[in-house]
């Protein structure tokens, strides 16, 4: 009798167990479902992949999606979540097609580049004219330990407080507009560069370098806006772009580096008038995407150090100072 009911007992306590849910991936309903995810992965792989033939006949709409194109990556992890909780074998396989894709365009910013070695250290920084504290923006820049300083959207009331700051660093400076270069060597040569503005807002100088002779530009080309009744407004953007890219070309000196807020990434089809005959110093020599608009979140890099003729070494981001944009720095090889 004790051992009926010691086996009655097994038994009851087996059948009440509770069983574990079952994961049901090797069914076959795991290839139809999640076709809508899957064509979604598709079609963000194909944009992705053709992001140059994206059309900017409306709206720019071309270079607005080539401007935040290195955020369409988030959509990968964003799927890949609906994915599994549909338990969708074939949306798991597209999602291959947008995240193969995004290595390829942009894995390679996500290694360390940097080398040794370099010779002549840059910055750029758009200062913001609304900048509330020039004064210590002025200080940060003067402890970079740049050799070369570009500055753009200098405020005319401003001009004086970084002069008095940046003396003692640099001894030699010139200012065209509303932009200007700082020095620890020589520069002559200085002129306007006609950007198709009707006022200043570029410039052109030799800087007598220990290397030798480097032709150095600095630009701030117009702002872009984002509008819905129009789309990606960026057409004085574009042209000016046009004008400094035949600008650039027609420089007899061998050694070229621009500086300046370019209000645009190098991804931006309409910037290829200057992208196309010069190397970023961020691509070749950066750490990661070297974001710098806005400073609060930064989003884009917007703020270019462009080389001809020279070898990026390292390029970084500085910390923020009392402007909406980050300052930019890259150590170069002369030779």
């Amino acid at each position: 009798m004790a051992q009926a009911d010691t086996a009655h007992g097994e038994r009851d306590e087996h059948e009440t167990r509770p069983s574990r849910p079952a994961i049901h991936w090797r069914d076959a309903g795991t290839w139809r479902r999640g076709w809508v995810i899957a064509a979604i992965a598709l079609v963000v792989g194909l944009l992705m992949f053709f992001h140059s033939s994206v059309p900017n006949s409306v709206g720019n709409l071309g270079s607005l999606f080539e401007t935040f194109l290195p955020w369409t990556g988030l959509v990968v992890p964003v799927l890949l979540a609906f994915a599994l909780v549909r338990r969708s074998a074939v949306a798991l396989a597209a999602l291959l097609v947008p995240a193969v894709v995004w290595v390829n365009l942009f894995g390679g910013l996500l290694t360390g580049k940097s080398s040794g070695g370099g010779n002549l250290t840059v910055v750029s920084h758009n200062v913001n004219a609304g900048n509330p504290d020039p004064a210590a923006t002025a200080k940060d820049i003067a402890g970079s330990g740049a050799d070369i300083v570009a500055l753009e959207e200098l405020a005319g009331n401003a001009l004086p407080v970084y002069e008095r700051g940046l003396a003692d660093t640099y001894r030699y400076h010139e200012v065209e507009g509303t932009v200007a270069v700082w020095s620890k060597y020589p520069l002559s040569d200085t002129r306007p560069v006609d950007i198709q503005l009707g006022w200043v807002r570029a410039l052109r100088t030799t800087v007598a370098t220990p290397q030798g002779p480097v032709a150095v530009y600095v630009a701030h080309m117009p702002s872009v806006r984002v509008r819905l009744d129009s789309g990606f407004t960026a057409g004085q953007r574009d042209r000016s772009a046009a004008a400094l890219g035949d600008a650039i070309a027609r420089e007899p000196q061998r050694r070229v580096i621009l500086l300046g807020d370019l209000n645009g990434t190098m991804n931006d089809r309409s910037l290829s008038p200057i992208t196309a005959q010069m190397r970023s110093a961020q691509g070749a020599a950066g750490d990661g995407f070297g974001f710098t608009w806005p400073a609060s979140f930064p989003m884009a890099r917007i703020d270019q150090i462009m080389v001809r003729g020279i070898a990026p070494a390292r390029s970084w981001v500085l910390p923020a100072t009392g402007s909406d944009h980050l300052p930019v720095a890259a150590t170069l090889r002369v030779g």
